[in-house]
């Protein structure tokens, strides 16, 4: 049924496993699909460039790579099943761009504990379940 899922993984969770890791993975071994691992960096707006490095968004997308590598790494599928993707901007754009782009027919997304602004749903997994053209899981 899900031939192609993406987790977002947020990489400043102090969690060791990802929110959802271990539903993704278990759909992903379930009907022999494969899982990528999705992290999106914030880019510094341009009133603060002056005060990073000049440098700041490819060293932050690198260490990016490396954890995501890391996670990709310890996930219980073959080589050729499992992927990682590191991107900069806007976390719901840049996630529902790389499904379209890796033709993902399901998003596995956390969402923190909701305060009052957010009702049912944080605001980044609220507005890719309204979004994308796949199906979505959202993971509390």
């Amino acid at each position: 049924m899900y031939k192609r899922i993406i987790l977002a993984v947020d990489l400043a969770e102090a969690s060791a496993t990802p929110k959802g890791m271990a539903e993704a993975l278990e759909l992903a071994k379930a009907w022999g699909g494969a899982l990528r691992l999705v992290n999106v960096q914030p880019v510094v707006p341009a009133t603060f460039m002056e005060y990073v490095p000049a440098d700041f968004d490819a060293e932050q997308t690198k260490r990016a790579t490396e954890q995501l590598d890391e996670l990709v790494a310890k996930v219980d599928l073959p080589a050729d099943r499992k992927s990682g993707a590191a991107r900069a901007g806007g976390i719901f754009h840049e996630l529902l761009q790389e499904a379209a782009d890796w033709n993902a027919d399901l998003i596995v997304v956390g969402s923190h504990r909701p305060v009052m602004s957010d009702y049912l749903l944080g605001s980044n997994a609220k507005t890719i379940v309204r979004h994308a053209q796949c199906s979505v899981l959202v993971v509390r």
